[in-house]
């Protein structure tokens, strides 16, 4: 029996259960035999190699194998080489027999890549081919998609993998084997389960960006390679000139049991923002004249929520209709007609339609709306309520997501909600947000807010995703969610002051 932690179905008990003819289980003798492999020799203080050196070179083989012939081609592919306190984290990781990743402590700095297997042997190899085979629901990112961030594509359970893996700066792998008498594994318990771990160095997987950059192999490595090339690969010759291994390297020191809890953290992150670099500030709200179309002003995702300016009751831009009015309307004068605004301008909520047959003109509020019997696109408008929250609030209760459209209240959260527990305030996500979560927690994680001041914020719910990826941004660690069976989603936006 195999799995891959998050991404590939445990083959063998897929085997156990819907077709039990096909299980092969060794007899005790012989799996003894196959274990004996990775077991190590108790008594004694020291013990093998966290990993033999015929497995080592395997996974570095295929890796390096398989990084060379990424499609789109790479241009700054980095060969990657073996590195012993890489393997010495991933011995201690893997003795403690835990199906998470961590610990915690190591991974703000390294990648990493789980496997389990027990009953009929399975090479590491066979592991990191199972990694790299998540590439079938990968679609790579090009350039001008990146704008500036590259869009996640990933169609099945889990791509990271696959793209730790082929990620062009990782240049550095270190892996251990250990066999588990007793392991856990997704609620059942797995004896003599035999556990890969790989850590990588430097780390991959930086939400927004593409694991490589495509052109023409090894015409855009790093100039500390020399214009060196190598299977596709940027390389550096007498950097991997090694000593032959021998009997005495053959063993290391017992790793000491890590001190740390051992809590989840997903392995994706964000990628610190340079100092001199900000993050431009999104708004929902788009602030207009009194003679700004609706078809004019409404492109893009953001286009239901407007500031009027004072003054336009006497303007002369035109209306069309009477409570559907059509797109070439002004929105302000159409809102101090239907009676949501009046002369001193404010906030108005649009909600898009569909084509009506007519427009009949109307007089209210001291505005004449004109008559237009054509078919065309329309909209309605609403008034934007203001509404005080407390650091619990979701948007699944206050304003959950229905097509076409939901119109959430302008909502103001008070301070030192990042304070709360996440038993009470979670957050799910990143940029887009589950909306279980918090919503004034979730502002100060997407930094529209301040924690130590709170205020107004603005949500858009939007239909649910199929994984929502945690980060910590702001001093807030979000949460990952992969297929809710509940539940839509949301986005939040700061206010101009």
């Amino acid at each position: 029996m195999s799995c891959i932690l998050n991404g590939i179905i445990p083959l063998g008990l897929v085997l156990l259960v819907c077709g039990t003819h096909g299980f092969f289980l060794p007899n005790v003798t012989h799996l003894e035999k196959l274990l004996s492999k990775y077991q190590q020799d108790e008594p004694h203080s020291r013990v093998r190699r966290a990993i033999p050196r015929s497995d080592k070179e395997e996974i570095l083989m295929l890796h390096n194998k398989l990084r060379g012939q990424v499609y789109p081609a790479a241009s700054n592919m980095e060969y990657m080489t073996w590195d012993e306190e890489l393997e010495k984290s991933a011995a201690a990781w893997a003795h403690e027999c835990i199906w998470e990743h961590g610990p915690t402590s190591l991974l703000v700095s390294i990648g990493q890549n789980l496997a389990v297997h027990w009953g009929r042997y399975r090479s590491p190899g066979f592991h990191v081919q199972s990694w790299y085979d998540e590439v079938k629901d990968y679609t790579y990112p090009y350039p001008h998609e990146c704008n500036p961030w590259c869009p996640e594509r990933c169609s099945g359970a889990m791509c990271t993998h696959y793209t730790q893996i082929v990620w062009a700066t990782t240049n550095k792998v270190g892996c251990a084997v250990n066999t588990c008498r007793r392991m856990n594994v997704w609620g059942d318990v797995w004896e003599n389960a035999v556990y890969l771990v790989c850590n990588y160095s430097p780390k991959g997987n930086w939400i927004g960006e593409a694991p490589y950059r495509n052109g023409r192999p090894c015409s855009e490595c790093p100039p500390s390679y020399g214009g060196s090339c190598k299977n596709n690969l940027c390389y550096r010759e007498e950097t991997y000139n090694q000593k032959p291994e021998t009997d005495e390297m053959n063993e290391v020191e017992t790793a000491p049991v890590p001190e740390e809890k051992h809590v989840w953290v997903q392995p994706r992150v964000v990628r610190p923002a340079k100092p001199k670099k900000t993050s431009a500030v999104k708004y929902m709200t788009q602030v207009v004249r009194c003679d700004t179309k609706m078809k004019d002003k409404c492109k893009g995702s953001t286009c239901n929520r407007y500031q009027c300016p004072a003054g336009c009751l006497n303007n002369k831009a035109k209306i069309f209709g009477t409570l559907f009015y059509e797109s070439s309307s002004s929105i302000c004068r159409a809102a101090i007609h239907y009676g949501i605004l009046d002369d001193k301008g404010g906030l108005v909520d649009v909600t898009r339609n569909g084509k009506v047959p007519f427009f009949v003109k109307s007089q209210r509020n001291a505005v004449e709306s004109l008559s237009k019997y054509k078919a065309s696109s329309s909209f309605m408008v609403s008034k934007v309520k203001v509404q005080d929250l407390d650091c619990y609030t979701t948007v699944g209760q206050l304003c959950p997501f229905e097509k076409p459209g939901t119109h959430c209240p302008r909502v103001h959260c008070p301070a030192h909600c990042k304070d709360e527990p996440s038993y009470w305030a979670p957050v799910f996500g990143t940029n887009i947000y589950a909306d279980t979560s918090s919503i004034c927690k979730t502002a100060v994680h997407a930094g529209v807010i301040r924690n130590e001041s709170g205020g107004y914020v603005d949500v858009m719910p939007v239909d649910k995703k199929k994984t929502y990826v945690g980060s910590l941004r702001n001093g807030v660690q979000s949460e990952s969610l992969r297929t809710p069976q509940d539940g839509k989603a949301f986005r939040i936006f700061a206010v101009r002051q």
